[in-house]
């Protein structure tokens, strides 16, 4: 999940969906794979207790210990370890998960969605506010670099509002550096509009204490060299600034942007009733800043894994595993994927779940909080099926804001039911979560989130087994039967909400799923832009 650091890569497809017409690779047997053996009808008919008790900890953390000796396969480029897009660490794996499924004697049809992204890279960057370096200060995935890829000079000029119209950027912002609020819109909008007024750098602060990490986006030739920054730090020159007082800053960006082809992994039973399917996934990138074995090593290890045991039974729907490609860089891959989904093969999938960080070392049990009334219908019968199991093992959890942030986004914007649990990111635990899960308050609950320490050594194998056996029985359950879950309809795809109806539903403007309804669209998935 999400973005920052020194040295970034940013993709954006190149082209929609509608524009490419290209459909998903849904039945790719190839003559690599293997027939299903002998005997396979001998095998029991899916059951969760049983496919739980296939999932051990020794075997992820195997699993885990091989994806972390990938990612340094990705240290001749980057200097470290890291599974970014377009470094031979991630296309280690992906040929890893391939060949692992390759290898399961046929019991699946494997296809590979290949799609055009743009990657960008920055390879140095620095941001001198008033001689202060700050610490939280990190350049956006996709920014172009500044002037001639070297320093530019300028006071900082105080944006009004979010700065996402025009209006907002005082004539003083031309041949200075904008200083934007985050909020409301892309930070490819914030960054397009300063460029317009003339501003040779920008630097989007966060209304937060935390730091501000994304993406701008589709390229513009607008874009600015444009860094994130910390409400905590940026909080001094908010306040100078509206005193009135001069505030000078350096900044500097060397990036460049290139053109990559990267591609999905599709695996899908060769079993059960093809019109009804239970679809999952997890995100096969890391950020460059670390090798990602949390985010995502954790998720799609663990759909990895869990693949691998479900061989050992019998389905009566299929089951349909996805990895996800440039997830880190706006939810790329998963969107592709829906948006070239035609509506036939849309309505076959019953619904989908997301698995995104299963494994944070100060975690808490996170279900997303899905609702029928603002979602898909079904996906609050998802969001139960976890509760009730979270429940039956006498463990605590807590509901977290299904608001865009991951992969499932493509999927409900699409009509698909959806949902996922998570063990958390960046985000700060409370006294009140230690009380039911331990841990430290006041401590994110991945500490390494997004960074060079995201190793094998920063998973927590007591959650990590635990989530694992979770994701085993939502799997089972409903590759056995969708009995009770409610059914698709033809007008259910497509979910689009009126002004009135977001009003109504009270959303907040801050949030993904605000833009999510919105009916222009303006917010388009990535889970780090505003």
């Amino acid at each position: 999940m999400g973005l920052k650091g020194l040295a970034l890569s940013g993709l954006v497809a190149l082209a929609s969906a509608s524009a490419l017409q290209q459909k998903p690779i849904l039945n790719d047997a190839t003559a690599e794979q293997a027939p299903i053996g002998i005997g396979a009808s001998k095998k029991p008919l899916i059951d969760s207790e049983a496919l739980q008790s296939t999932i051990s900890t020794a075997a992820l953390l195997a699993r885990a210990k091989h994806l972390y000796k990938i990612a340094k396969l990705g240290e001749d480029e980057y200097n470290h370890p890291t599974r970014v897009i377009g470094s031979k660490g991630h296309r280690g794996t992906l040929k890893y998960i391939y060949k692992s499924l390759q290898e399961l004697g046929g019991y699946y049809t494997l296809s590979r969605q290949p799609f055009p992204a743009v990657s960008g890279n920055v390879f140095e960057s620095r941001l001198i506010i008033d001689r202060d370096v700050p610490r939280s200060a990190s350049p956006m995935a996709l920014t172009p670099p500044t002037k001639h890829k070297e320093p530019v000079d300028g006071d900082l000029v105080l944006v009004a509002n979010d700065g996402c119209e025009a209006a907002d950027y005082p004539k003083a912002v031309a041949g200075n550096i904008a200083f934007i609020k985050r909020g409301v819109c892309p930070f490819g909008t914030k960054s397009a509009l300063a460029g317009k007024a003339g501003a040779v750098a920008a630097v989007v602060y966060n209304y937060e204490h935390g730091p501000v990490a994304g993406t701008l986006g589709t390229p513009s030739k607008h874009h600015v060299a444009t860094f994130g920054l910390s409400g905590t730090e940026a909080a001094k020159y908010i306040a100078e600034l509206k005193a009135g007082d001069r505030v000078p800053a350096t900044a500097y960006i060397d990036a460049e942007v290139e053109t990559v082809i990267t591609h999905n992994i599709i695996a899908q039973t060769t079993q059960g009733d093809p019109e009804n399917c239970v679809m999952l996934g997890g995100h096969s990138d890391s950020v460059p800043e670390g090798p990602g074995i949390n985010d995502d090593g954790s998720g799609s290890l663990t759909l990895l894994e869990v693949a691998s045991q479900l061989t050992n039974f019998t389905v009566n729907n299929c089951v349909r595993f996805a990895w996800w490609a440039g997830e880190e860089e706006g939810l790329l891959g998963s969107d592709y994927y829906v948006d070239v989904l035609p509506a036939e093969e849309n309505k076959k999938i019953r619904l989908f779940m997301d698995y995104d960080m299963l494994a944070s070392p100060n975690f808490a049990y996170q279900v997303y909080d899905a609702r029928n009334n603002v979602n898909p219908v079904g996906s609050e019968q998802l969001r139960d099926l976890y509760v009730d199991w979270y429940k039956k093992q006498g463990v605590n959890y807590t509901f977290i804001p299904f608001d865009g942030r991951s992969d499932y986004d493509g999927f409900i914007r699409s009509g698909i039911p959806g949902g996922g649990i998570a063990t958390g990111a960046e985000g700060i635990k409370t006294e009140r979560e230690v009380a039911m899960f331990g841990g430290e308050d006041g401590v994110p609950y991945d500490v390494c989130y997004h960074a060079l320490c995201d190793n094998v050594h920063n998973l927590n194998l007591t959650a990590w087994e635990l989530n694992t056996k979770l994701v085993a029985h939502s799997v089972a359950t409903f590759a056995k039967s969708f009995e009770g879950f409610p059914e698709r309809t033809d007008g259910d795809y497509g979910v689009v909400r009126t002004a009135e109806e977001i009003k109504s539903l009270s959303m907040d403007p801050k949030r993904a799923d605000y833009w999510r309804f919105n009916p222009q669209r303006i917010y388009h998935g990535s889970k780090l832009t505003v």
